[in-house]
Order: structure tokens, then sequence, then C-alpha cells
């Protein structure tokens, strides 16, 4: 399996990949134009040209990104595809310079693992009043927020 950045041919997949996930209620609609806009965030993993998988690092403060957009085609999950996604980002962020990545999630345990720790919402300001506001489960989330603090 390979891992690289997405590039325009993969939008309609990723497109696809995340509204499947987000009609089942397990994470947020992104739009084409949306993904199109953002596309630079985004990584993919593939095999036999199919992938399989895919996941944003998105920089909001120059102090911390947030991991977004995680989906995993269902045939494909529990074979560690979805954690290579996460390091990828994770390294991504750390040659960045950036200490703090979070995750907004319904699956806290997964994040856990890697070695992310929950926080209270209200830590992470920027994402709130710049995402979340425009959220329609806004104020009532149901996610679990977590971080990844960088050892400097």
């Amino acid at each position: 399996m390979k891992i690289r950045k997405a590039s325009v041919k993969d939008v309609k997949i990723i497109h696809k990949l995340i509204n499947e996930f987000a009609k089942k209620g397990d994470m947020l609609p992104r739009s084409l134009n949306e993904l199109y806009e953002n596309l630079r965030d985004f990584y993919v993993i593939e095999e036999n040209s199919e992938v399989k998988g895919t996941c944003a690092l998105h920089i909001l403060w120059e102090d911390l990104a947030e991991i977004r957009s995680l989906a995993v085609k269902r045939e494909y999950q529990n074979k560690g595809i979805g954690s290579l996604l996460v390091k990828k980002c994770l390294k991504e962020a750390k040659k960045l310079g950036i200490k703090n990545v979070f995750v907004l999630t319904y699956v806290p345990e997964f994040f856990k693992k890697l070695g992310f720790k929950e926080i209270d919402k209200s830590r992470l300001p920027q994402k709130i009043w710049g995402d979340c506001i425009k959220c329609p489960k806004f104020p009532e989330c149901d996610e679990s927020a977590l971080i990844y603090e960088f050892k400097v």
C-alpha cells in the first residue's frame, strides 16, 4: 500500500467515501467544492491503483492543526489503514512545526491508541468559531475532542 497526497482525480472518490459515512451520521459531509478547495490537505492510501482510504491535515493556526475526514472503505477497516493515514498527517504536522493536532470524533478510543488525549472543546476556540459555528449540530456537538501534543 502506498500513501500519497491526493490529486484532482481523487476528489470524486474522496467525496463518495466521506459522504457514505456522513449519511450514517459517522462524520460531517463534505461538498465537492470544499474538497477541491482543500485538496492539498488530503492524503489517500491506495493499492493496485484503488483508493482504500483518505485523511486530511487542516492547519488552523500557527500551533494548531486538525485531522479531519478520516475514512476507510468498510471492507478494508481494521487492517491498520486508518492508523497509517493519521500517522502520515502527524508526521507532516511535525515537519511543518505544528505543536498540537486535534480531532473531533465519534471514535475516541481509536485516536487514544495513537497517543491522542481527550480535551474540552473550549480549548479549541479557532475551530469553534471558524468551522463549528457553521455545523448543523452546533452548539450541541456530540463528538469527542482529542489532541496530540508533540514533545518539545
